[in-house]
């Protein structure tokens, strides 16, 4: 399957852009916004990228998304356990 985006040549003269590399950028902001709200995995995202999962998420954070998205609780519990984790193994 190929999704065709198809856009004015006035846009791709303003971004500067090839359209193969414009089609790519708006793939990976539609993936990433998908992924973002759930609706899709980082595995079907990276293989309709044609990438690996760290790939995936390398470009997420290049694009301005979030790659661990905690809840508010879930950040600070997070926080929390790696502070007394990194308490264990640092040395006196």
């Amino acid at each position: 399957m190929s999704v065709q985006v198809e856009s004015p040549d006035e846009l791709l003269i303003a971004t500067r852009e090839e359209p193969d590399v414009f089609q790519r950028q708006v793939m990976i902001f539609t993936l990433g916004q998908l992924y973002s709200r759930g609706r899709i995995s980082s595995g079907v995202a990276a293989h309709v990228l044609g990438c690996d999962r760290l790939a995936f998420y390398h470009l997420l954070s290049e694009y301005g998304f979030s790659v661990i998205d905690y809840a508010p609780a879930e950040l600070d519990d997070e926080a929390a356990s790696s502070r007394v984790l990194a308490e264990r193994i640092t040395p006196p």
